[in-house]
């Protein structure tokens, strides 16, 4: 383990009496003097301003970076276009998952990586290991800042900032090189939160004045900060993954849900491509489902879920969503005996509670 590391923005995260916790090896913000709830409740309402600098950044370059990643990904990247994002899991040759990443094309030869904080070290040693042809990796985690301005006011904060058309940028589409508040930047329109929002990424020199336009621009729209507890909620509420939660190298995408992710007809076989083939072949034990509390427990990571007395699965995330005012949960339950709509029980330490298995995602926008 290395020293816990600060980003760009720490002294702003102090400033406004945030709570700093230690995350994947990030001094971070878990919340905010308002808390969490509030955190929530802005987000969806307004807009909320997070510090993800811990998030991995990673250049895959050269003639053959197409026909690389589209071996090390189980999504298609042939499919995309210039400017445009793919979100994909990256699977061990038994299917399991080492890291799920967003793949920022550029041009064919120049693609930009987003990884997860925790498994940045990992995912540049496994893209190592299996990199061949003309492709050059670079790491660049250590160079970029990045924030993630989330909520429906957050593109008339932004565009106050910016030459660039917000409005004409869709999702999960981006644009290199935009100079926002004088900072060139690389601007998507992506988060992580379920709401409208754009994330933007810049050299650590230029970060603060990135962060301090956004922050001055955003006052007259009501902009709050907000931790790492409320983007937990926000991203559950969605029904996002997380690696280390839905995600593991003893889950497969198939199992967590993201077959629309994952190509298994891809003529160019992926890493982990015939174990995810056979296992849709043959079914699988666990599949991850959505529980609403019927009482009032509260669902944490790996409690058993029941039905009658038998152990059914496990709750992977689970907390009490504000937007929607109740306890919800995501677990991975037996597919032979769950059925949406059917009652099940959730055992929390000495008692069990009752649970409804409800649809995914717990809470959509309205566009």
């Amino acid at each position: 383990m290395g020293e816990t590391k600060k980003t760009p923005f720490y002294e702003r995260h102090a400033a406004q009496n945030g709570k700093i916790v230690d995350y994947s090896g990030w001094l971070l913000p878990v919340q905010f003097p308002q808390g969490l709830v509030e955190e929530v409740h802005d987000t969806r309402k307004r807009a909320t301003i997070f510090d993800v600098s811990h998030m991995g950044e990673v250049s895959v370059e050269g003639k053959d970076a197409e026909a690389y990643l589209q071996k090390i990904l189980a999504n298609d990247v042939s499919k995309l276009k210039d400017n445009a994002i793919i979100y994909s899991p990256v699977c061990y040759p038994d299917g399991g998952v080492v890291d799920d990443i967003l793949i920022y094309r550029i041009n064919s030869e120049n693609f930009f990586l987003v990884v997860n904080a925790a498994n940045t070290d990992k995912d540049y040693e496994w893209f190592q290991d299996n990199c061949s042809g003309d492709v050059r990796l670079q790491n660049l985690s250590a160079e970029y800042a990045q924030i993630a301005l989330q909520g429906p006011n957050s593109k008339s904060i932004l565009q106050e900032l910016t030459d660039i058309n917000l409005a004409d940028m869709k999702f999960y589409r981006f644009q290199a090189d935009v100079s926002v508040a004088g900072v060139n930047s690389i601007v998507s329109r992506t988060g992580y939160t379920g709401e409208d929002g754009f994330e933007v990424y810049c050299k650590n020199d230029g970060a603060l004045t990135l962060w301090d336009a956004v922050w001055e621009a955003g006052q007259k729209k009501e902009l709050r900060p907000a931790g790492l507890g409320a983007r937990d909620v926000l991203r559950l509420e969605a029904s996002l993954p997380l690696y280390g939660h839905e995600l593991s190298k003893d889950l497969t995408p198939l199992q967590a849900g993201l077959n629309r992710f994952v190509a298994l007809d891809k003529q160019d076989p992926f890493i982990g491509q015939e174990a995810l083939q056979k296992q849709k072949q043959e079914g699988f034990n666990r599949k991850l489902f959505g529980l609403e509390m019927l009482e009032r427990g509260v669902p944490r990571e790996g409690y058993p879920v029941m039905a009658g007395k038998d152990e059914i699965g496990w709750i992977s995330s689970g907390s009490y969503s504000p937007t929607l005012d109740k306890f919800i949960a995501m677990a991975f339950l037996d597919p032979e005996v769950a059925k949406q709509g059917e009652e099940v029980d959730v055992a929390i330490r000495k008692r069990t509670y009752r649970a409804k298995i409800t649809k995914m995602p717990f809470y959509r926008r309205d566009k």
